[in-house]
């Protein structure tokens, strides 16, 4: 696999990997270096038929600062059409990482600003720190979350992103979960055991039944009940139930076992 001098990627010998912002010094913000290794190794994760699923982090205090400024800096200097090759690879960026097969859970600390919501509203699911700071901030320096803002709607609302895309207000790890922007929030010094725990859920899941739903979520999305969409879904749940995997899940159940694709140390989560 390539090496990295801005993102690590690390496999977990149960079958997932995490895709680390790594320019702590940074506060991992991002370049354009950054943005060409974040695609190239989401294209090597696209291709790996054995991951189960994704988590996305940042090292160190932050998530993401957003944009660094010796970056934007040299933008704007920069021509229209250099400026529109430069969005271009953000959007490579962000539709790479919303389309990966895989589920992919956000985990947030510190500060997530600009194309770092991109980022977390990319992503299946997020959870963060209570005391998390997230924000739009472009508009504070003459700009507009233009190429994220597809899928900030998408994560938290029309309504709600209007507001903090116009106003550039801060908001904590606690308000963005009231937005649906993360899942779950949690004291900071819980993050990473929480972390953990999501894993050690999705580890429960089958592989190959985890994709397909997602796939068939994707389908579904806010679509019309058409015809073709119902050929879809009924074609989908046949098709997984016949298939190894899913004839395995079925006589775990039955027979009250587990089934094939648990690791040893899998547990189910506390009630």
């Amino acid at each position: 696999m390539r090496e990295f001098s801005t993102v690590e990627v690390l496999h977990d010998p149960r079958g997932f990997a995490t895709l680390w912002l790594s320019r702590e010094d940074k506060n991992n913000a991002f370049n354009a270096l950054m943005i060409q290794e974040l695609i190239a190794a989401l294209g090597q994760l696209a291709k790996d038929a054995r991951l189960r699923f994704l988590l996305v982090r940042g090292r160190g205090r932050h998530f993401s600062a957003g944009a660094d400024l010796a970056w934007m800096q040299q933008s704007a200097q920069l021509d229209f059409d250099t400026n529109l090759q430069d969005a271009h690879q953000l959007g490579e960026l962000m539709y790479a990482l919303q389309r990966l097969k895989v589920p992919t859970l956000a985990v947030v600390q510190g500060a997530a600003f600009g194309g770092a919501l991109g980022l977390i509203s990319c992503c299946d699911m997020a959870i963060g720190a209570e005391d998390a700071q997230l924000c739009l901030s472009e508009v504070r320096i003459g700009l507009a979350p233009a190429v994220i803002s597809p899928f900030v709607v998408k994560a938290m609302g029309e309504r709600a992103t209007r507001r903090y895309a116009l106003t550039a207000e801060r908001f904590s790890g606690v308000r963005a979960r009231e937005l649906g922007l993360l899942a779950e929030v949690y004291p900071a010094d819980e993050l990473d055991a929480q972390a953990e725990a999501w894993a050690g859920n999705l580890l429960l899941n089958s592989p190959q039944a985890l994709r397909a739903t997602k796939d068939l979520l994707q389908e579904v999305d806010a679509g019309q009940l058409t015809p073709a969409l119902r050929q879809y879904c009924e074609n989908t749940i046949a098709r997984i139930r016949v298939s190894a995997e899913g004839q395995e899940g079925l006589h775990a159940f039955l027979e009250k076992r587990r089934p094939a694709w648990h690791t040893h140390d899998s547990k189910e989560p506390r009630p």
